[in-house]
């Protein structure tokens, strides 16, 4: 199993569409549908790969991206998403946090 880059609360950027977004949940295999699969099978061996759910900046939907198309976002701008608070507690430093405890 390969160890995820990014965690939870990290700002990143798709290398390749340019949006901004913040990792909601990690996914250290890719664990989604078959046609998933055949999306992000472009990027490389999807299946083996660590996959984000990632609140996409600026819009009111997520998605779940293999990790070789993401980079560190090092702006330190917060993202824009309206379901941020159902995540995060807040901003700091960059990054987002979470002092609640998941069930």
């Amino acid at each position: 199993m390969t160890r995820a880059r990014f965690c939870v609360g990290q700002v990143i950027r798709h290398r390749m569409l340019g949006y901004r977004g913040v990792v909601a949940n990690v996914d250290p295999q890719f664990a989604s549908s078959p046609e998933w699969y055949e999306i992000l099978n472009g990027a490389g061996q999807a299946d083996q790969l660590p996959c984000y759910f990632v609140l996409v900046d600026g819009a009111d939907y997520a998605t779940y991206v293999a990790e070789e198309q993401l980079e560190r976002d090092d702006s330190g701008k917060p993202v824009q998403h309206p379901h941020l608070q159902g995540f995060f507690d807040g901003f700091r430093h960059g990054n987002y946090t979470c002092s609640r405890r998941l069930n």
